[in-house]
């Protein structure tokens, strides 16, 4: 881990695959009654890119996933404005086969071509980011599509259609102060977090 946030409820993260349309990730992080509506919170997006990172359709799923490589570049979203609760729930999200990591990306003044020809390199920012943990044997060698998501997908993933956000829902449910963890004190959410982020900050001043 590279480093720790500085504000938990102003966290970053680069986005590369599902979650960079507006809808999938205000339907994580909001539930079923902000779809529809982007504009629900005021979370800061820009365009931006992940060096010496590769992206990978994972087999027979609508969605990616990440490996650190060496020279290769994924682009993506950088979203700034993320609460502990939001992030929670991301990890819920993104399942056990995903690690969230510490990264520095850099924001696109100028976005290029699909091959990268034409992108403007601009301000180096701290943000994390979903990294594959899984078996690498469930990964595709060809590159994940984001276009061919919003033609072919994306309609499976909003619009009413919740399968895909079954175990968020489940788990903001459960929490027990009512508020699906968006209190004052966070309740449970925010205690997990304190511990992952000393667990962190240990890791970081035994290296």
């Amino acid at each position: 881990m590279a480093a720790t946030p500085s504000d938990p409820q102003n966290r970053s993260a680069f986005f590369y695959g599902t979650l960079m349309a507006p809808q999938v990730l205000h339907r994580v992080c909001h539930g079923s009654a902000a779809h529809g509506r982007p504009t629900h919170h005021t979370l800061k997006t820009s365009p931006a890119i992940l060096h010496n990172h590769r992206r990978h359709r994972v087999k027979d799923a609508d969605y990616p996933a990440i490996v650190p490589t060496e020279g290769a570049s994924v682009r993506g979203t950088y979203v700034s404005g993320l609460t502990d609760a939001d992030i929670w729930r991301l990890d819920i999200f993104e399942g056990s086969e995903y690690e969230r990591v510490f990264v520095k990306a850099k924001l696109l003044e100028k976005v290029g071509d699909e091959g990268g020809e034409g992108n403007v390199e601009g301000e180096e920012v701290d943000a994390e980011t979903y990294v594959w943990c899984g078996r690498r044997s469930a990964l595709d060698e060809r590159e994940w599509d984001f276009g061919e998501f919003q033609r072919e997908k994306m309609k499976y993933w909003v619009g009413g259609y919740d399968a895909e956000y079954v175990e968020v829902d489940e788990a903001v449910a459960n929490q027990s102060d009512g508020t699906g963890g968006r209190s004052a004190n966070g309740g449970a959410i925010t205690e997990a977090l304190k511990e992952e982020m000393k667990k962190h900050e240990q890791l970081n001043y035994s290296v």
